[in-house]
C-alpha cells in the first residue's frame, strides 16, 4: 500500500508565517498526527506533498524516512497526488490523506481499504446536515457515479447530504491514468482529485464508499478558531477514554494532554492540569489543579499538589509533592518523600521517607533516607563553571538555612545547626555548625532620618 499526504495549502486564514499543517494541536502538528496514523497502518510508500513554507515541512519531519514532493505552484488536490506518482509503486492500491485532517483513526482508514480491495476506488463520505462547502455524492441507483463540488453544484445536488471527505483509496496504475487525463475546466480552474470519480465510473470501476466512526474524524483546520474547536473535540475524547478507563477528572473540559497519558485506577486529576510527552500515573494517585506534568512516573497513592511542576521526574508511591514546587529533569523521589511548598528539586535522587518541606533548593545531590532539609537549604552546586554533587547520608538533619557547598558530604545521622555554611565533610553522628559570634550592643540607637 501506497499513502500519499497532501500539506502543500498555504493556510492564509491561519494568519501565520508557520505552514499551516505544522501548527500544533495536543502538543503534536498537524501533520504529525497524520504521519503517525498513516505509520499504524505499514505502507510500503509514505510520500508528503509540500508547498508552502518553503522547506520548513520537510525539515520537520528530516528523520523520519519519508517521501516529499513539491507541488508548485498549487493547481488542486489532482495536481497534488500527481506529484507523487514518481514515488508510489502501481502494484499497490493508493491511500489518498490531508496534512491537516489531523483526528483520522487507522480503524476508520482499514475500513476505507478494505471496502477498496485491490480493484476498487473507495471514498470516504459523512452525511451533515449543513453540507454547504463540501463536494456532494452524486449516486444513481444507489451507487456512486461522481462528486460534484459545492461551486460547481446544481441545486438539486447542493441538497445532497452525503458529502466527499477527500480521502480515497485506488488502484495505482489506473489512478495514475485518471490523474493524466484530468481537467481544470471549473469554476476554481483547479485539477480536482475528485474528477478520477466520473473516470472510474467510465472505466467500469465500483465506486464504492466507507464511513469513520466520528464525524470528527474528517474535520480539516482553515483557521485558528477551527484549530482551537479541534483541539477541544480532541482533549474531550481523552477525557472520555480516561474516565472509561476508571480515572477521576474534576472537569472533563479542563484538562490538557499534549503525548500520551496512562493512569491506573482510581487515579484523581483536578482541573487546568497539563500533560506533555509520556507521563505514566499509578493507581490511587491524585493530582491536584493547576499541575503541569511532562516525561514523568508518578507512582501509586502519591499526592500531587496544586501548581506544581514537574519535568523527567520520577516520584515514588506515596510520596507528597507541593503545593508550588518544581522537580527538574534528573529527580528520583523514593517511597513517602515529602518535597513541599516552593522547594525545587534537579538532578537529585531523594531517599525513602526523607523531607524537604519549605522553601529549599536541593541540585546536584544524592539524599539518603530518613533526612529531614529545614527551609530555606540551598546545596551550591555550581561554581560559576562547573557542577558538583553533594551527599546526604540517611538521617541526617539538616537545619533551616543552611548552604552546603559541593563538593561535600553530610555523614549519617549528622546534624547541621541552623545557618550554617558547609565547606568540609560534617562527620557522622555530629553536630556541625558555623555561625558568626552573637554579639548585643548595649546602648546602640537606630539611625533617624535628617530633617530637611
Amino acid at each position: 500500500m501506497n499513502i500519499v499526504i497532501l500539506a502543500a495549502g498555504m493556510g492564509k486564514r491561519m494568519q501565520s508565517a508557520l505552514p499551516k499543517v505544522l501548527h500544533p494541536l495536543a502538543g503534536k502538528s498537524l501533520l504529525g498526527h497524520v504521519v503517525d496514523t498513516a505509520r499504524s497502518l505499514s505502507p510500503a510508500k509514505l510520500c508528503v506533498i509540500y508547498g508552502h513554507g518553503g522547506d520548513a515541512v520537510p525539515t520537520a519531519f528530516a528523520d523520519q524516512g519519508l517521501a516529499f514532493a513539491k507541488q508548485e505552484p498549487q493547481l488542486g488536490t489532482g495536481h497534488a497526488v500527481m506529484q507523487a506518482l514518481p514515488h508510489i509503486d502501481d502494484g499497490a492500491s493508493t491511500l489518498v490523506l490531508y496534512g491537516d485532517v489531523p483526528l483520522t483513526t487507522a480503524a476508520s482508514l482499514q475500513r476505507l481499504l478494505d471496502a477498496a480491495g485491490s480493484d476498487k476506488l473507495a471514498v470516504l463520505t459523512v452525511t451533515l446536515d449543513d453540507p454547504t462547502g463540501y463536494g456532494r455524492i452524486v449516486r444513481e441507483n444507489g451507487k456512486i457515479v461522481a462528486i460534484v463540488e459545492q461551486k460547481d453544484a446544481s441545486e438539486a445536488q447542493r441538497a445532497i447530504r452525503e458529502v466527499n471527505t477527500g480521502i480515497i483509496a485506488a488502484p495505482t496504475a489506473q489512478l495514475r491514468k485518471w490523474l493524466a487525463n484530468l481537467s481544470n475546466n471549473n469554476a476554481q480552474g483547479e485539477y480536482y482529485l475528485t474528477d478520477v470519480i466520473a473516470a472510474a465510473v467510465a472505466d467500469g470501476v465500483e465506486v464504492v464508499s466507507a464511513q469513520p466512526d466520528d464525524v470528527a474524524e474528517t474535520l480539516g483546520v482553515n483557521s485558528k478558531v477551527q484549530l482551537a474547536e479541534l483541539e477541544r473535540v480532541h482533549q474531550l475524547n481523552i477525557a472520555r477514554k480516561l474516565l472509561e478507563a476508571g480515572v477521576g477528572l474534576a472537569d472533563p473540559a479542563r484538562i490538557d494532554v499534549r503525548g500520551t497519558l496512562e493512569c491506573g485506577r482510581d487515579v484523581a486529576i483536578d482541573v487546568n492540569c497539563v500533560f506533555e510527552g509520556r507521563v505514566t500515573i499509578a493507581e490511587g494517585a491524585v493530582i491536584g489543579p493547576n499541575c503541569v506534568i511532562r516525561n514523568a512516573s508518578i507512582g501509586a497513592g502519591a499526592s500531587i499538589k496544586a501548581f506544581t511542576h514537574i519535568e523527567d521526574a520520577v516520584v515514588g508511591a506515596g510520596a507528597q509533592v507541593g503545593p508550588y514546587a518544581r522537580l527538574r529533569p534528573g529527580t528520583e523521589l523514593a517511597r513517602d518523600v515529602h518535597v513541599g511548598n516552593f522547594v525545587e528539586v534537579k538532578n537529585s535522587i531523594i531517599g525513602v521517607g526523607s523531607k524537604a518541606n519549605h522553601l529549599a533548593y536541593v541540585g546536584d545531590a544524592d539524599v539518603g533516607s530518613g533526612v529531614n532539609i529545614g527551609a530555606g537549604v540551598i546545596t551550591c552546586n555550581y561554581d560559576g563553571a562547573n557542577k558538583f554533587r553533594t551527599v546526604i547520608e540517611d538521617d541526617a538533619f539538616i537545619g533551616s538555612d543552611s548552604q552546603l557547598v559541593a563538593p561535600v558530604r553530610v555523614g549519617r545521622g549528622a546534624t547541621l545547626g541552623a545557618g550554617t555554611t558547609l565547606t568540609k565533610d560534617a562527620p557522622a553522628g555530629q553536630l556541625t555548625l558555623s555561625r558568626a559570634k552573637q554579639l548585643s550592643l548595649a546602648g546602640w540607637q537606630r539611625p533617624v532620618k535628617i530633617k530637611k
